[in-house]
């Protein structure tokens, strides 16, 4: 199948850290790729290089075979970061329909409202959602120019089990439409359940990469024992 995220040679410095170094990664329409490694080892300024946040130092990046930066290319990705950051008065609608304005081809608000779940609170405040109904949100928001590639930088952090649950269904079901989606994440049963490959990250450098039962099988352990291992300062 065709690459949608092809990355090639990545590197980027902090100031005096090589917060990623030579890294390099494909992910396929319908495949479900999870960057997996301990607080600081490079996974956030990975997305962020791919979503077009930052420049790195040197590299290639293409979206759909076209360069991560080119405007062309952002309308085709939807993303999911650690905090998302609306008004407190804006509502779920008002907001679907802002992110919309920045697309050629949106989905409508309404049909992203039920997709998620937020049809009731589609004219509440902001400040009036749950946490999960914010997070179903967030997602919602990151569907609204109907994208080919997904970037989800720990989407289920801080949910409880229940909302957990329905967060991963829903990037569990992106695999059906032919998206590609690039996850980032803690959780190693999330990482497990969702993902059809990995990479591990440490000190900016991927030391493992293949899908998680793979991993799992070679080392002989788990899958958290094996990141743990291979992260090994």
């Amino acid at each position: 199948m065709p690459s949608l995220i092809a990355v090639e040679n990545l590197s980027h410095r902090h100031g005096d850290v090589q917060a990623i170094d030579g890294v390099n990664f494909e992910i396929a329409a319908g495949e479900i790729f999870g960057l997996l490694g301990p607080n600081g080892a490079g996974k956030t300024t990975a997305l962020e290089s791919v979503l077009g946040l930052i420049q790195p130092d040197q590299g290639r990046i293409e979206i759909c075979g076209l360069g991560a930066r080119t405007r062309q290319a952002r309308e085709k990705i939807g993303a999911v970061l650690q905090a998302t950051g609306l008004q407190d008065k804006i509502t779920p609608r008002e907001a679907l329909n802002l992110f919309a304005a920045f697309y050629p081809a949106p989905i409508a608000s309404g049909t992203l409202l039920e997709r998620f779940g937020l049809t009731q609170k589609a004219d509440s405040s902001y400040e009036s959602l749950s946490g999960g109904q914010k997070q179903r949100l967030a997602l919602a928001l990151a569907f609204a120019g109907d994208p080919q590639v997904l970037l989800l930088d720990e989407p289920t952090t801080g949910l409880d089990p229940q909302i957990r649950r329905e967060v991963q269904d829903h990037i569990s079901g992106l695999k059906a439409d032919g998206r590609a989606v690039l996850l980032s994440t803690h959780d190693m049963d999330e990482a497990a359940r969702l993902c059809d490959r990995v990479a591990v990250i440490a000190q900016g450098r991927i030391v493992a990469t293949g899908a998680p039962r793979a991993l799992i099988a070679e080392s002989g352990e788990s899958l958290e024992e094996t990141i743990l291992r291979l992260t090994a300062r």
